[in-house]
């Protein structure tokens, strides 16, 4: 599967669409997901064209890798959910059409502010 440069997420990255943004860096973007889930529902998003998560780990550079995954830990923080400020959070993706991934582009959604529940029923 090849990347589609017109997924809602890279329109968000281009500005082509708003976005309430929470966090940004050379790397990677975070905003609050349009239709939220729970009560606390962000995105975290690299800026790079990247699929889902097996994508993004057989071909970002390690500096791209590492941002990703210090990001999720920051919005967290800034979100006051994460296990230093709150009582924590889940970080979730999904990868591909079994995994239930809508938007082909990599990203986590982050659930917080409330108890979340099970996994999977």
């Amino acid at each position: 599967m090849s990347y589609d440069k017109n997924n809602i997420f890279a329109k968000i990255l281009r500005k082509e669409i708003p976005c309430k943004k929470i966090f940004e860096n050379d790397y990677v973007l975070s905003f609050y997901d349009i239709n939220p889930q729970k009560k606390i529902h962000a995105l975290v998003i690299p800026k790079g064209e990247y699929i889902n998560l097996d994508d993004f780990n057989n071909r970002a550079s390690d500096q791209e890798i590492v941002a990703l995954s210090k990001a999720i830990t920051e919005v967290a923080k800034i979100l006051g959910i994460s296990t230093d400020n709150g009582k924590g959070y889940r970080a979730l993706t999904n990868l591909d059409d079994h995994g239930g991934q809508e938007v082909p582009h990599l990203h986590f959604h982050l659930f917080g502010g409330e108890k979340i529940g099970k996994m999977v029923e």
